[in-house]
């Protein structure tokens, strides 16, 4: 190894993802290009460099360095690139340049030592005095970190949320136990956490690595839908992940039993493992359906068929026979269920239900499980609904670093009457939540579509309720007049049944391109979403159309679909702000969608240009759209569903992804006017009959499929739905048998 120091020149190309850096070094034998993984490194800095000289091809010699030491700057050009690098938050080019001029030399002593002084520059006062001093000393530890962590090739970006989650402790916890990284940070799976270990020399058979591979084999399993796994293929998937012998699994799957972290059933001659989280919440849901829909109602003093008649009069409209039964059943029972299809009138029955509680005075609470479906669901109604998580008062336990909410036993959401819409969403671990903020005595009305696509989070909670056979349950199956003039309503019904749609009728709403090749495909799409869709219906092709498909991957997958339409659509320009994470650039007036579920952000509402209320969380599947990009402060801003503020920084820019286009998974709870989807190979397990119908009734106004007609074909043909280990609707009937015992 050779050691070789200098002042870094120019600094040639910089992935901000994993930190591999092209740069031009200044030494005393003269300038050198160098190359490898520099988690931080900028102007003027002088620099030491472990590594070798390799020569390139086309590039010629180089210094490919393996481990990299950074001293303070030592010139006042090196101070201000420092400070102006966009790592310490609050401080961009003009601020640097003005803390420089103000103090030159002295510039980082003030900074460390006598912060105050800060107050001198303009522009900076008491709030952002603050901001810096800590940045500036979280960057001085995070330097340090980040060497220790660069030997294990951990990115950039993951390296600051270490740091932001251990923060001086990062060194001695990772030593301790690297697969803890699995579990406390998101973005770093099993198989990251196992190299690192893999570096520090732990064994194969460690209880630290086999405990944590079983961990994520569950975690993995909860992500495919599963509460539970049949313990032998827990057993045999993780052994193809951890490759050790089904003996030390089984110890381990003993141990993490003992500590209550699984949670084993024993099934006559075979065992099923649960993650404790999902035993317990299947439990308590299974409980507390059985009591709210158990209660003994007092007889209500309303003529229902009076009215119904009423509400026909006064709407001008006419309650087909289901959707009579719908409201009658739901004045009757403690917990029931309405399903149906578009077009089956859910939203009229809905309407009916809520006046009719209203005229007897009865407070109705309405909620949905997203933001879109929410503020769908305050259009249709005429009342205010709010997502569940808003409903149940989102909170975050800081010592214990995780979601809880103010809504419970012990402080009940106050209502006589809940209304859920968009249920078939609403995963195994929110349903516990929900419920158990329910009092005995509220009635509950889910309504959904159980042929659309399931959660995403673990479960089959709609499906299961309804498979129990112990909750009355109404299905709404009737097209009324004005939707069978839909073709988007009819085809819907069409798809479910297993039928060929009808395409391309004049004047109607759903039309089929045939495009075989996946090229023509995408440029037909870019033609349609950027010029004759918004020319023929006057749509907005950022925020009225939707690209949606079935995978991530591939020529006709999101990652390749967004890049072609922000080119299109929001292309490069000198008047709006960008800033580039990888190999995704980001642009003002992007629209995008938040990826995860972030418990902590905070947010504001904003209305009229004016803050109204504030608050923490926003969640996987949350549309938005780019209105500020400031590389003086390192931020991001994000306004979702037209009214609430988000900012980013730009270390947490891998929770939004450009949205142009979408799964249809993400899409869930959604509508969008217009719906543009390409139609080509992909995987069976995706192209599926209920993946395309869930996709379709997302439109309001408009469906084009463009590609081969003989992948839609195949994707009505296959009603394959994937099983979901589940025991939800066998553990309602059990404590139905004891409550009647």
């Amino acid at each position: 190894m050779l050691v070789i120091e200098g002042i870094i020149e120019e600094i040639i190309f910089r992935n901000d993802t994993n930190g591999y850096t092209v740069a031009r070094l200044n030494t005393s034998d003269g300038i050198i290009t160098i190359v490898g993984n520099a988690a931080i490194i900028n102007l003027e800095e002088m620099v030491e460099l472990e590594g070798d000289w390799v020569y390139h091809d086309r590039f010629g010699e180089q210094f490919s360095f393996t481990a990299i030491k950074t001293t303070v700057p030592s010139t006042l050009k090196g101070i201000e690139n420092y400070l102006s690098s966009g790592l310490i938050p609050n401080i961009g080019p003009k601020t640097a340049k003005n803390i420089v001029e103000r103090f030159g030399m002295d510039a980082l002593d003030i900074i460390q030592y006598n912060p105050e002084r800060l107050k001198e520059i303009p522009g900076i006062g008491d709030k952002k005095l603050e901001k810096i001093s800590k940045a500036y000393e979280e960057h001085r530890e995070l330097r340090d970190i980040m060497v220790y962590l660069q030997q294990y090739d951990i990115t950039v970006n993951n390296g600051i949320k270490i740091y932001k989650k251990y923060g001086k402790d990062t060194v001695n916890i990772i030593s301790q136990n690297p697969y803890r990284l699995s579990e406390d940070i998101q973005g770093i799976g099993f198989k990251t956490a196992d190299l690192i270990a893999k570096k520090m020399g732990i064994s194969d058979i460690s209880p630290f690595r086999v405990e944590a591979g079983l961990k994520f084999t569950m975690m993995n399993s909860a992500g495919e839908g599963h509460c539970y796994l049949p313990k032998e293929e827990l057993m045999n998937r993780a052994s193809k992940i951890l490759n050790v012998d089904i003996e030390s699994i089984e110890e381990s799957i003993r141990n993490l039993a003992l500590r209550n972290n699984f949670y084993i059933v024993n099934e006559g001659d075979s065992s099923i493992v649960y993650y404790a989280a999902y035993h317990v919440a299947e439990n308590n849901v299974a409980r507390k359906i059985v009591e709210l829909s158990r209660v003994d109602f007092g007889e209500l003093e309303v003529d229902i068929d009076k009215e119904i008649k009423k509400i026909e009069d006064n709407d001008d409209i006419f309650f087909g026979n289901k959707q009579r039964l719908a409201i009658e059943e739901s004045i009757n029972n403690g917990v029931i269920i309405i399903t149906g299809g578009p077009g089956t009138g859910k939203t009229t029955t809905i309407n009916a239900i809520i006046k009719i509680y209203e005229d007897l005075g009865m407070k109705v609470v309405l909620t949905a499980p997203t933001g879109r479906a929410a503020k769908r669901m305050t259009e249709t109604t005429g009342r205010e609904s709010q997502t569940l998580h808003r409903l149940l008062e989102l909170s975050f336990m800081d010592m214990e670093d995780e979601m809880a909410f103010n809504k419970d036993e012990d402080s009940p959401i106050d209502g006589d009457v809940i209304i859920i819409d968009e249920a078939s969403m609403i995963d195994i671990l929110l349903m516990n939540s929900l419920l158990k903020a329910i009092n005995p005595g509220t009635r509950v009305i889910l309504v959904g579509d159980v042929d659309q696509l399931p959660s995403v989070g673990a479960g089959n909670v709609l499906n299961d309720l309804i498979t129990s056979g112990c909750i009355k349950v109404v299905m709404l199956d009737e097209i009324f007049r004005q939707a069978e003039e839909s073709m988007i309503i009819v085809n819907a019904h069409k798809i479910n049944k297993g039928e060929s749609p009808i395409l391309n009728e004049k004047d109607k709403d759903f039309f089929f391109m045939n495009e075989i090749s996946t090229q023509k495909t995408i440029d037909t799409i870019i033609g349609l979403i950027k010029d004759r869709l918004p020319s023929y219906y006057g749509v907005d092709p950022i925020k009225d159309i939707q690209i949606l498909t079935p995978m991530k991957k591939g020529d006709v997958g999101i990652n390749s679909l967004n890049k072609y339409v922000q080119e299109a659509l929001n292309p490069e320009d000198k008047e709006k702000a960008e800033k580039q994470i990888g190999d995704v650039i980001y642009r003002t007036g992007d629209k995008v969608m938040q990826v995860k579920n972030n418990y902590k952000l905070k947010w504001k509402l904003i209305k009229d240009e004016m803050v109204t209320d504030e608050g923490e969380g926003v969640f996987n599947g949350d549309l938005g759209y780019i209105t500020a990009i400031d590389n003086e402060e390192s931020t991001i801003t994000v306004l979702f569903d037209d009214e609430k503020e988000v900012e980013y920084e730009f270390s947490e820019i891998d929770e939004i992804k450009l949205s142009y286009a979408t799964t249809v998974h993400k899409a869930q709870g959604s509508e969008f006017p217009v719906v543009v989807m390409p139609i080509h190979w992909g995987p069976p397990m995706l192209l599926t009959r209920n993946l395309i119908y869930t996709a379709i009734t997302r439109a309001r106004r408009l469906v084009v499929l463009v590609g081969d007609t003989k992948y839609l074909n195949m994707m009505i043909q296959n009603d394959k739905i994937a099983n979901r280990y589940s025991s939800l609707d066998k553990k309602i009937r059990d404590f139905l048998n004891t409550f009647y015992s």
